[in-house]
C-alpha cells in the first residue's frame, strides 16, 4: 500500500508517519509539503491506498485541492486534516469526497482509531460535530420527547434502503452502489431519495452524519 501525506509542517508529518507505521507497517509513505508536489506524487503513484490532506497548504486552497484529488483519483480514500473543524468545514469536506475529517488537535489514539476506521471502509466524523444542539423550549412548555429511533426500520427504511445507506456511509457513488447491489442507477437514485426523506435531510453528506448521530453501524451486504 502507498500512502500520501500532504502537510507543510514537519512535526505533523513525523507524527503521522509514526501512526501509519503502526497501522500499516508494510506501507510506503510518500510526503508532500505543497499542493503542487502532492499532485505530482499522486500522478506518479496512481494506486494510492490513502491520502492524508492538510487543508492549510501554502500554495493552494485545501478544498480546491480536495476536489481535484477526488476528480483525478476517484478510488483513493482521502482523509482531511485541519486545525479548524467547525461543522461547515467538515460537511464541505465530506461533500467533496473526503472519507474522514480529523482535527489536528486530536490525540494519538483518536488519530489511530479514525484512520483504522477509514482503512476498514468507514467514514470518520469528529464526535463534537455530531453533538445535537436542541432548540430552547418555550417558557412553561413540557420537556420534548428525546427518544431516538432505535433502528433504521423505526424510520421506515427497507432492508434494501439500509444497504444503500451503508454504502453511502462508505463514500460510494450511485454507480458503485448499483454495481455492488446489481441495481440500475435510477433505482439507486430512488433508494437514496427515500433514505434522505426518512432521515429528514437534503443530501448524502447530511444522511451520513444523521446515521452516525443515531449510532447506526451499518455493514453493506456482500454479494457474489
Amino acid at each position: 500500500m502507498k500512502i500520501l501525506v500532504v502537510d507543510d509542517h514537519v512535526l505533523i508529518r513525523e507524527s503521522l508517519r509514526g501512526v501509519l507505521n503502526e497501522l500499516r507497517r508494510e506501507a510506503a509513505i510518500l510526503e508532500a509539503t505543497s499542493a503542487q508536489e502532492a499532485m505530482r506524487l499522486a500522478a506518479d503513484n496512481t494506486e494510492l491506498g490513502l491520502v492524508l490532506l492538510d487543508l492549510g497548504l501554502p500554495d493552494r486552497d485545501g478544498f480546491d485541492l480536495l476536489a481535484e484529488f477526488r476528480e483525478r483519483h476517484p478510488t483513493a480514500p482521502i482523509v482531511v486534516l485541519s486545525g479548524h473543524h467547525d461543522r461547515a468545514s467538515v460537511v464541505r469536506a465530506l461533500d467533496l469526497g473526503a472519507l474522514g475529517f480529523i482535527p489536528k488537535t486530536a490525540q494519538r489514539q483518536v488519530l489511530v482509531s479514525a484512520l483504522s476506521l477509514v482503512l476498514a471502509g468507514g467514514i470518520y466524523i469528529p464526535p463534537e460535530i455530531l453533538e445535537r444542539r436542541p432548540l430552547p423550549a418555550e417558557p412553561g412548555a413540557a420537556p420534548p420527547d428525546r427518544k431516538p429511533a432505535k433502528a433504521p426500520r423505526d424510520l421506515g427504511l427497507t432492508d434494501r434502503q439500509v444497504e444503500v445507506l451503508a454504502m453511502l456511509m462508505q463514500g460510494k457513488s450511485n454507480k458503485a452502489i448499483g454495481r455492488a447491489l446489481g441495481l440500475a442507477q435510477p433505482t439507486v437514485r430512488n433508494h437514496v431519495t427515500a433514505v434522505l426523506k426518512a432521515l429528514n435531510v437534503s443530501n448524502r453528506t447530511e444522511a451520513v452524519i444523521a446515521a452516525v448521530e443515531l449510532g447506526w453501524d451499518l455493514q453493506p451486504a456482500v454479494r457474489s
